[in-house]
């Protein structure tokens, strides 16, 4: 069974949602989601697999949150090669926090599926439920 990690970090439960619907898109993929806070994760989970995703609301001036920041930094020397899905949540700006995300995953010799990360403001609606699922059968179907 293909298992893909999903790793995040949400101060208010928008990203946590957005987490739990690509874990079920995983899973209706057939695959198996490791839905789980970035605090409970260990960036030697994802050496060996082919795909995962990472979520993260906005903080402050449109930047990661220091803990996330921190495993992103590590997730760099291991992600070239690897299919990555981006996530989050933000309550203002106008997203740039995921586009220098995605600017940094690429770099780092990823490919970001789509080419971009999946954001909302604030509370993930029916629609953006439904791109995170997507988002985790494109996921599985790269593990």
């Amino acid at each position: 069974m293909k298992e893909v990690n999903v790793i995040y970090w949400s101060s208010t439960g928008n990203t946590q949602a957005m987490a739990e619907a690509v874990g079920a898109g995983v899973e209706e993929a057939g695959g198996k989601a490791n839905v789980m806070e970035v605090s409970a994760a260990d960036v030697s989970i994802l050496k060996d697999a082919e795909s995962f995703a990472l979520g993260a609301s906005a903080m402050g001036d449109e930047e990661l949150d220091a803990e996330m920041d921190d495993f992103v930094t590590a997730v760099e020397g291991i992600c070239a090669g690897k299919t990555v899905g981006l996530f989050g949540s933000y309550d203002w700006g106008d997203g740039e926090w995921m586009r220098k995300w995605v600017d940094r995953m690429t770099a780092a010799g990823a490919t970001v599926v789509n080419g971009e990360g999946l954001i909302c403001q604030e509370t993930p609606d029916d629609a953006m439920i439904e791109e995170c699922k997507n988002l985790g059968k494109v996921l599985a179907a790269n593990a």
